[in-house]
């Protein structure tokens, strides 16, 4: 038994340290290396990555590969074969990203490989369907390195000169998402960067400049768009600035007809950088090809930002919203999802939260891989389809009869033609509230276990709301009060719920208070001289009400509670005291009780003052009517804390 205790002590003792080295592994810099042998003027490489530390539930980690060669060339192979085309000493990168894995992501160091002697013949390889095209290495994580890889090939048949512009940092966000480190081009291209033009200029729509498009199977998952020939240059390259805050420009010399180039860039991902993890930012790209005319294209890529680099995800652009014109925006999303088994998948079921916001009926699915038509309405089709079923809450996509490899199959290289993406477009349902909300996909793998995307949230920017307000003030402690009151109201536009709200009001109040009362003297004959007095006190206030905060919430859509703080200060003041004197003169004595109007008087006063009588209070109340946006009236009680202690608001507020 002791024995078995020992053993016991020692396996939790162990799996307890594995777990702890394990975490701390996790946190951990990490580097990779990579080596090389040349033959002649070809060169293979082999990385050398570190070991992956396996996401607990996660299918079986991986890394993918990056490689560029110093010549304006790159591969995303494993272990590549790459042949120069002239001797010289060439920097070769490598980034590597891990997938399924809890490390960071491997930093790794460039080498200088030399070619001394060409021994094969160079032939270049036309790759690129397009005469413009934008790809990445991976997908953007807060502070990590990204490349960005610009192709463009001359269309022409003749040789031309041109230029090509990236753009980056979209303007309607705050922060800037990435920090341009660094630019490698390789056919002499002339750079400049935006940061020595100053340009304001208004966001404009630029769905109006791009088009969807089919994308060569090796690209699709990189969220490209088709670039279709535009002439009117000067309109795209305003309306990209307008939308983006930066941008590079390249002028590029004496390209051969079907020439084809890269540029790279590296693009820092700044730690201030949207933290939505189902985010979709873009970059921008337009090709001059000839600079003689205005002849330009267009593209533009779509990136996910994410908190770890999962092959399986969900993302959306319905992230930031505004509420106002939410009613004028298409929303998208896409889900991710790749197959990490060792054999094919025949069967895929994308289980996807919709959101009450949304009406799930209004799903159209605009992209897709692997491509197929909609199933029909017969139980057995025999032929690729996809599938699309409604519950309560959810959106099912179903692809039947297709053929996904696994990542860990057999003669699978490629790492792309493993992954698929559904990307739909859904409308807004009639009724829907600002509110947040979010969602996320389940992904059936045949019979497998489920693989949980992240989750894509949705909110709104606060807004703002202003409100027109005026009613009337009761002070129950006044005689003959009368104060009529306007003014606006601040707060954030057609909140759901609960929200703060501030207020500024002017009032004009008119109030009296008569005081009577006797004075009485008695002089040394013993007779009496009396006044009886009244005396009139009118005020005439102009005063400034102030509420700097307040918090309101909204029970539904026509009825709301408020509690808050205000504060109240008179800007002028006008006092008069009219003081009436009625003489009598009483002599006991002799039983004489005479009234005397000849000593009768009148006498009249009055002052002025500002910024005085400085009062605070809290208060409760309720509106009735439209509590969100547009008219509606209400009642609130005010406790102040010093005299007069009461007041009624009733008012009427326009909210906008």
């Amino acid at each position: 038994m002791r024995i078995f205790n020992a053993l016991f002590f020692m396996i939790t003792c162990f799996a307890s340290f594995a777990q702890e080295t394990q975490v701390a592994d996790s946190l951990q810099p990490r580097t990779a290396d990579f080596k090389y042998e040349v033959r002649g003027n070809t060169v293979m490489l082999s990385p050398q990555p570190p070991a992956l530390i396996q996401m607990a539930g996660a299918p079986k980690a991986y890394y993918s590969y990056f490689w560029e060669f110093g010549d304006g060339n790159f591969s995303r192979e494993k272990e590549p074969e790459h042949r120069y085309k002239k001797e010289g000493e060439y920097r070769v990168d490598l980034w590597v990203t891990n997938h399924y894995d809890n490390g960071k992501t491997p930093a790794t160091r460039p080498h200088q490989v030399k070619i001394n002697q060409v021994t094969e013949n160079y032939a270049d390889q036309a790759t690129m369907d397009s005469d413009l095209m934008l790809l990445r290495n991976r997908e953007p994580i807060p502070d990590e390195d990204i490349v960005v890889v610009l192709r463009y090939k001359n269309p022409r048949e003749y040789v031309t000169s041109g230029k090509l512009y990236l753009f980056y940092n979209e303007r309607q966000y705050k922060a800037d998402n990435f920090e341009r480190t660094e630019v490698r081009a390789y056919h002499n291209e002339k750079v400049h960067r935006s940061k020595d033009f100053a340009y304001t200029g208004d966001i404009l729509d630029n769905d109006v400049l791009l088009a969807n498009a089919e994308d060569p199977v090796a690209y699709r998952f990189h969220g490209l768009q088709d670039s279709t020939e535009r002439v009117n240059f000067p309109l795209t390259l305003e309306a990209s600035k307008a939308y983006y805050k930066d941008w590079d420009l390249l002028e590029f010399d004496r390209m051969a007809p079907n020439e084809e180039r890269n540029v790279f860039f590296t693009l820092r991902t700044t730690p201030e950088m949207l933290k939505d993890t189902s985010a979709i930012v873009k970059v921008r790209s337009i090709y001059v090809p000839d600079e003689n005319y205005d002849n330009h294209k267009v593209r533009e890529m779509e990136m996910e930002i994410v908190t770890s680099h999962d092959p399986n995800k969900m993302s959306s652009n319905a992230t930031i919203m505004n509420y106002r014109l939410v009613r004028f925006k298409t929303f998208r999303y896409k889900i991710r999802f790749q197959n990490n088994g060792e054999g094919p998948a025949n069967t895929i079921r994308l289980e996807t939260d919709i959101p009450e916001m949304f009406d799930k009926n209004s799903i159209a699915i605009e992209d897709l891989y692997p491509e197929c038509p909609v199933c029909p309405k017969e139980p057995d089709v025999t032929y690729s389809c996809i599938d699309t079923v409604f519950t309560k809450d959810k959106a099912i996509f179903t692809f039947k009869n297709i053929y996904l490899p696994g990542s860990a199959q057999n003669n699978v290289k490629e790492y792309d033609s493993t992954q698929g993406f559904v990307k739909y477009r859904i409308k807004l349902a009639d009724d829907f509230h600002k509110k947040k909300t979010k969602s996320r996909t389940a992904i059936y793998f045949d019979k497998n276990e489920p693989v949980i995307t992240n989750y894509a949230t949705t909110r709104f920017l606060p807004g703002i709301s202003l409100g027109a307000k005026a009613g009337y003030i009761f002070t129950p402690d006044r005689n003959n009060n009368r104060e009529y009151f306007a003014g606006v109201t601040l707060s954030p536009y057609k909140s759901y719920r609960g929200y703060l709200q501030a207020e500024l009001m002017v009032s004009a109040a008119s109030f009296d208070q008569i005081k009577k009362f006797t004075e009485e003297t008695v002089n040394t004959n013993g007779y009496t001289e009396s006044y009886d007095m009244e005396s009139l006190n009118e005020y005439r206030n102009i005063s400034l009400y102030l509420v700097p905060v307040s918090y309101r919430y909204n029970l539904n859509n026509y009825l709301a509670l408020g509690t808050g703080l205000q504060l109240k200060t008179d800007l002028s003041s006008k006092h008069c005291v009219t003081d009436t004197g009625a003489y009598t003169l009483k002599i006991p004595s002799e039983g004489v009780d005479f009234r005397d109007d000849t000593k009768d008087f009148i006498r009249q006063t009055e002052s002025t003052g500002s910024f005085s009588n400085f009062q605070s209070g809290l208060f409760v109340g309720f509106n009735v009517g439209f509590a969100r946006i547009g008219p509606s009236v209400g009642a609130r009680y005010i406790y102040n804390f010093n005299a007069p202690n009461n007041q009624v608001q009733l008012y009427a507020i326009w909210k906008f």
